[in-house]
């Protein structure tokens, strides 16, 4: 029997998943943060080659048997960057052969069903990218500013604080966000967020959802800040397919990240818009799976094996939950 190592190495977490070739999952690894880019970068690639191994002692099986390992890697931006996450791995002796990627391939591989098209992942973060049909990719990486969760939050407090200057009109995001504090006044927020040894902008994860449900009930400011993001995300995504010489076809356009996951549909349509614009003919679709799962469809890709419904099959079966999303009916359109 032979098998398949797919990692996903996160700023946050990484997660690997080994699995049969016939798309069984046997196996799992899951470790803190990966990415080069923070902390110290050796440290940073021992947890994914600690999850890995993880992976590996959970399947029973040893290095020898796995005939392909995709390494789909936040920090894979620069071509140093890979060139030192390739040494460094294979020289942890994890498997026959080692593939790197950025981060944001797995997350095309892991909604496209045939890896080709563009994918805009929308988390923490931000990032986007293209594939096409002769494998030529590009991903935006510094190109791109942050765009995600984290610049939603911002943009969401700018917005209170200027309505409570009286700069703006007034929003339906003050109340909304004074009651996701827990505070009675908006300088209450702000000296929380910029204090000297405050909360800082962290400690708002999960604005970007209040903001986003705010939106969906019609406030004006709160609908600009939405329907301007979803805009800036299209731009970088018709940019993504320009560089691979995709952006006058039709092109599965992946949406994928837990901003996307949001009930709420005006971010979507915004970024769609500006799609329309240029390729009409495309196609969305929400990601089911998560971005590991793509690093293992890029390991069973580069060890030539054909990735069938019945392969796709065995690994919804055998994965565990969190790391598939059922997509409601809606979540896959064409954009006429």
């Amino acid at each position: 029997m032979t098998y398949v190592l797919g990692v996903d190495g996160g700023t946050s977490k990484t997660v690997a998943l080994i699995a049969q070739t016939d798309g069984t999952i046997v196996g799992m690894g899951r470790r803190s943060g990966s990415n080069i880019y923070v902390g110290e970068p050796q440290a940073a690639l021992a947890n994914a080659a600690h999850a890995s191994l993880d992976g590996l002692l959970s399947a029973g099986i040893t290095p020898s048997d796995v005939v392909v390992g995709a390494f789909s890697m936040s920090g894979a931006d620069w071509p140093e960057d890979f060139a030192f996450i390739q040494s460094t791995m294979e020289a942890q002796g994890l498997c026959q052969r080692i593939v790197v990627v950025n981060d944001a391939v797995g997350g095309l591989r892991a909604g496209s069903r045939d890896g080709i098209g563009v994918a805009v992942i929308c988390g923490s973060g931000a990032a986007t990218v293209a594939r096409n049909a002769d494998g030529l990719i590009w991903h935006t990486s510094f190109w791109q500013g942050a765009a995600g969760a984290i610049d939603l939050t911002q943009k969401t407090l700018r917005a209170v604080y200027r309505a409570d200057l009286a700069i703006d009109a007034p929003t339906a995001l003050t109340p909304a966000v004074l009651d996701f504090f827990g505070a009675e006044h908006v300088e209450e927020i702000l000296h929380r967020e910029t204090a000297r040894g405050g909360a800082g902008w962290g400690s708002a994860s999960g604005l970007a959802r209040v903001l986003l449900t705010v939106a969906d009930n019609g406030d004006d400011t709160a609908r600009r800040i939405v329907e301007a993001h979803g805009y800036e995300l299209g731009e970088y995504a018709l940019a993504a397919a320009q560089k691979v010489h995709m952006e006058r076809q039709p092109f599965t356009l992946v949406l994928a990240g837990g901003v996307f996951r949001h009930s709420a549909q005006l971010l979507v349509d915004a970024l769609v818009a500006k799609i329309r614009t240029v390729s009409p003919d495309s196609i969305v679709v929400h990601s089911e799976f998560e971005p590991v799962v793509g690093a293992l469809l890029l390991a069973y890709e580069n060890a030539g094996v054909s990735i069938d419904d019945a392969l796709v099959a065995r690994l919804k079966a055998t994965l565990m939950p969190e790391h598939w999303h059922a997509v409601p009916t809606q979540a896959i359109y064409s954009l006429h």
